[in-house]
């Protein structure tokens, strides 16, 4: 049997998260259409009869901007300094940027390297062409190409088959490969669904705690809060009659119902903590710096 730790990386919105859940068939991180959506590095374990993968899905790798920032970047690099193999995510409908070339100069390991080329069904065999030149000869350590379209499940079997070609032959890493931190599955899904429902200058200047996460026999009770850095933005996060509020706790709850088929009880409020993404005692007390 053959086991690892592999992980997915890439600029933000590229689309590791999809590639994730399309391998995984269930949704673990969180996905959206809004870049840097994944603040954390998630563990998703894909078994079969043969094969144990670890994968970590990181945040998108981008220059640093704040604090927050530095956390998600030294996550990912976390990340890769761990795994067996590292899977390099480009979006293929787009051209070679200052971003690429970023991710790039910090690879700096050496970790069997694939590359993927994610959304194939909005480009051209052209542009693709292009775009492997460009990788060869800025950075020829590659393993493999792969290219993949994430969102219709496309060439996923073969990027897990060209994993399996790397991975040391070991005993499985985990014996339960199904996610059990309520609180985190629960401020993801919240999270998710702020960044589905609100406008664009809210979604990333928000963070979701869950205060607690009580189950009893039929119903899990869960308590939360979601932290905002302007009035505005609690004012939309609320919403007109506390519209806004109810429908993102609503959506979630359904979510979270369906997942562990009990009765959700979800109470949610809004509070204002101007200063969170540069607070250091703040994002180390949640952990934001940590690896999941």
């Amino acid at each position: 049997m053959k086991a690892g730790f592999v992980s997915l990386i890439g600029k933000p919105n590229v689309g590791k998260s999809t590639i994730l859940n399309a391998i995984l068939n269930q949704e673990i991180s969180i996905v959206t259409n809004k870049a840097q959506t994944t603040r954390n590095s998630v563990s998703g374990i894909y078994e079969d009869g043969d094969s144990q993968i670890v994968f970590l899905d990181t945040p998108g790798i981008h220059k640093n901007k704040d604090l927050l920032d530095k956390y998600m970047n030294k996550a990912s690099y976390n990340s890769i300094r761990s795994s067996d193999v590292v899977v390099l995510i480009l979006d293929s409908s787009k051209d070679f940027d200052n971003n690429d070339s970023f991710i790039f100069d910090h690879l700096k390991f050496d970790n069997k390297l694939i590359i993927v080329f994610n959304k194939i069904d909005l480009t051209n065999v052209v542009l693709i062409n292009k775009l492997k030149e460009k990788i060869k000869t800025i950075y020829p350590n590659y393993s493999s190409i792969i290219e993949l379209c994430g969102l219709d499940k496309f060439n996923i079997t073969e990027l897990i088959n060209e994993i399996k070609k790397f991975l040391p032959e070991s005993p499985k890493i985990y014996e339960n490969s199904e996610p059990k931190d309520i609180k985190f599955i629960a401020a993801e899904i919240i999270r998710k669904n702020i960044l589905k429902f609100c406008r664009e200058e809210v979604p990333h200047s928000i963070f979701v705690k869950i205060n607690d996460a009580i189950e009893e026999d039929n119903k899990i009770n869960i308590n939360g809060k979601i932290i905002c850095e302007k009035d505005s933005q609690k004012g939309i996060l609320i919403g007109k009659n506390a519209s806004m509020i109810k429908k993102i706790g609503t959506k979630s709850r359904i979510e979270l119902e369906s997942k562990y088929n009990k009765k959700i009880n979800l109470s949610l409020i809004v509070i204002v903590n101007k200063n969170w993404k540069n607070d250091e005692k703040f994002l180390k007390e949640n952990k934001i710096n940590e690896i999941k």
